[in-house]
């Protein structure tokens, strides 16, 4: 696993909806919220950039949102998340959804092992869709202390 430390400001600015996960389910609390976040992008006609993006907070807090290309109206229901991380670690898991629990908890070991300590947010941002599971692309972000 190569686990890329970068320590270059990081901005991204989010329009989803944020939750709760019960029962620490956070990916199914993030598959609902993003469901409604696409709704809410595809009734308001929002140009974006078309990457789900899943932030994970304190206290059990799920984030779905995307990129969006112009500042939305008012009214349009999506909650606004900037986040801005100044040293995190970066890797791309490249395979099945089913996997990325996995590969973020190597992630976390192997940045142990090196003397770092991760902190929240975590961030995961899944790239476009491949029907072939064996393609698909999430970045992992590991914001660190």
């Amino acid at each position: 696993m190569h686990v890329e430390i970068i320590e270059k400001e990081l901005h991204l600015s989010l329009h989803g909806f944020s939750g709760t996960a019960m029962n620490k389910d956070y990916s199914g609390t993030a598959l609902t919220l993003m469901g409604k976040m696409w709704e809410a992008v595809k009734s308001n006609k929002l140009k974006n950039k078309g990457l789900n993006i899943w932030v994970y907070e304190p206290n059990e807090k799920v984030f779905a949102g995307v990129e969006l290309i112009d500042i939305p109206e008012p009214g349009t229901g999506l909650e606004q998340k900037n986040i801005k991380l100044t040293k995190y670690a970066y890797f791309k898991h490249i395979g099945p959804y089913s996997l990325i629990k996995q590969a973020g908890q190597k992630m976390n070991e192997e940045l142990r092992s090196r003397g770092f300590e991760t902190i929240l947010p975590y961030i995961e941002i899944y790239g476009h869709w491949e029907s072939d599971e064996t393609k698909l692309e999430t970045e992992l972000l590991m914001s660190l202390k």
